[in-house]
């Protein structure tokens, strides 16, 4: 029997709701119903009544409900038992871009009780993954990976993006900008061996508007390619707006765009780590939204 389950039964009984839940709990629905399938099985026994309207408690359930909720309490107790005296830390994967996010995330962990301090670490996406896989992280935060082997990904929050070009470009003048009027404008990018997701999101937005971008391959930092831009270099790049807000480089217009460009991020865990364990991340992570 893993914690998993129980928190899993106990937000259903209370929810009464499946999808419900699972929203609470942060992660999918069909998690949810192969964690309590799995509790069933090791129960011996049915703990709720589904129809395709209602969920109600069995009798066996309604016996279970008080018993699953004193263990995780016990749990909780012990925790802070242990984390009465000195500051809990975390291990937490960390993600360029996040701008203000970050600063409003951290300032919620320091606030809980006990405070958290989180140990940020940065690497590239498939390290932290593994990372958190071998035990060495906590979590860590992924931006358009919606799954990896062994681990649950829970969706925390969507982030905008914007264009960044030189103010003194015609396109400039347009707020949102279509993407479509950047169709001659070399498109300054990462190769997407370096940011899949990323390059994903940039192609097929241009698509969907009808374009297809000149595309300046490049793996040069950020910083230079907007000290280019600002000095009246003809090209486009794209950058999350919790970034762009934090940088107001004069020369360069950071503009929304039509079609939207919107990145979903997720916080990913190992699948046999309890939510619970996670709880004051996972509030930390709505005060940042």
């Amino acid at each position: 029997m893993e914690l998993t389950q129980l928190e899993c039964f106990v937000a259903v009984a209370e929810e009464l709701h499946f999808g419900k839940a699972s929203q609470r709990l942060l992660i999918g629905q069909p998690s949810v119903s192969q964690r309590i399938a799995r509790l069933e099985r090791e129960l011996g026994a049915v703990l709720f009544e589904r129809t395709s309207r209602s969920v109600a408690l069995t009798p066996a359930g309604e016996r279970f409900l008080p018993a699953a909720r004193e263990v995780l309490a016990a749990l909780e107790r012990a925790r802070r038992t242990v984390n009465t005296e000195q500051t809990a830390v975390l291990r937490l994967g960390s993600s360029s871009g996040l701008g203000q996010r970050l600063t409003l995330l951290l300032e919620a962990l320091r606030q809980s009780d006990p405070p958290i301090e989180a140990r940020l670490v940065n690497a590239p996406t498939r390290t932290r993954l593994d990372q958190v896989r071998a035990g060495h992280l906590d979590a860590t935060f992924v931006r358009g990976v919606a799954a990896s082997a062994g681990l649950e990904h829970l969706p925390v929050w969507r982030d905008r993006m914007v264009v960044a070009l030189p103010t003194n470009r015609p396109e400039a003048d347009h707020e949102p900008l279509p993407l479509a009027t950047l169709a001659t404008l070399p498109l300054r990018i990462v190769p997407r061996s370096v940011n899949q997701p990323l390059v994903d999101l940039v192609m097929s937005n241009c698509a969907a508007a009808g374009m297809e971008p000149v595309i300046e391959s490049s793996t040069q930092r950020l910083d230079d390619t907007l000290a280019e831009m600002a000095a009246g270099r003809p090209i486009w790049t794209v950058l999350y707006a919790a970034h762009a807000e934090q940088l107001r480089t004069p020369g360069i217009a950071f503009r929304d765009t039509e079609p939207r460009l919107e990145q979903p991020t997720y916080l990913a865990l190992r699948s046999d780590r309890p939510t619970a364990g996670l709880a004051p991340l996972l509030r930390a992570c709505a005060a940042a939204d």
